[in-house]
């Protein structure tokens, strides 16, 4: 269950009721895929965690200073190897719900999947993990944004609506967003492990930026789809978290190390209302 970091899962919940919703929006809403779709994220988002714990660990990035919440192998709470064994349980159960998308949606599900564990896996393990070499920033937003939204609503409808790429930048961003902070709080320790996030690559004040310009994403999206008439006003219900994106900005300026904590947590809940109230203003906004 600490392996599973169950607070930072709503970065696969959310994007998933996103797609959906635009599958809704256009007529092609179906339970079954669905869920589906939704169980393969939850699988892959843990299986990814899963990952992270143990090659971290192995690679030296979980040490005795670690600021972050705690990890299972480095605390021993579970060996490399009975993490890996999770690693391939979650990644089985994604797969599953796989065969079932596959026979639901066709053979470009088997693509999505396959990149989607290859990608979380790669996020910290092999030659060139990508989270030591400054993309993971890059593959979050693509995956936990577009490949997530987008893949959601085609297991659905079939095909990919505009509506869909332009839905998925604020999951992506707010998912990615969540990673800004995890890697502000981390960055000496990542520095002195050698691994070379955006923030130990260019510093706080541009992981920062990077942090407000993502918020600011995620807010002109649902305005930008009102106004050019895509969506009705209904749409607009993610702006009522503004409020709590504001506290937010302040506070990950203002506080370093474990404290932000609280902050990464802070952003996860907000990606998860936000997600939520998007889904409802695509579904009551549509316009056919």
């Amino acid at each position: 269950m600490i392996a599973a970091r169950l607070p930072t899962l709503t970065a696969a919940i959310a994007p998933v009721a996103v797609g959906t919703a635009c599958a809704l929006a256009v007529g092609g809403f179906r339970v079954g895929p669905s869920l589906a779709a939704l169980l393969g994220a939850l699988a892959i988002q843990v299986g990814a965690n899963f990952a992270n714990d143990v090659f971290d660990y192995e690679k030296g990035a979980d040490t005795d200073e670690r600021l972050g919440p705690p990890r299972a192998v480095h605390l021993g709470l579970l060996t490399g190897a009975e993490m890996r064994r999770g690693m391939f349980v979650a990644f089985g159960v994604a797969m599953a719900a796989g065969v079932y998308l596959t026979a639901s949606a066709g053979p470009v599900v088997v693509v999505i999947g396959i990149a989607s564990i290859l990608a979380a896996i790669a996020y910290t393990a092999g030659p060139f993990p990508l989270g030591y070499n400054g993309l993971g920033d890059l593959f979050v937003l693509i995956f936990f944004g577009f490949v997530a939204v987008c893949g959601t609503t085609f297991v659905q409808a079939g095909y990919v609506p505009a509506l869909s790429w332009w839905a998925a930048v604020p999951a992506g961003a707010l998912a990615t967003a969540i990673l800004v902070v995890n890697n502000l709080r981390d960055l000496e320790t990542d520095a002195r492990a050698g691994k070379r996030t955006l923030a130990v690559r260019f510093g706080r004040r541009s992981a920062l930026m990077e942090y407000y310009g993502l918020f600011a994403a995620a807010y002109v999206v649902p305005m930008g789809l009102v106004l050019t008439g895509r969506l009705g006003a209904w749409a607009l219900l993610p702006l009522l978290t503004v409020p709590a994106a504001l506290a937010l900005a302040r506070a990950v300026a203002r506080e370093r190390g474990a404290p932000m904590n609280r902050l990464l947590f802070g952003t996860a809940r907000l990606e998860l209302v936000f997600g939520l109230l998007f889904a409802v203003g695509i579904a009551l906004g549509a316009t056919r």
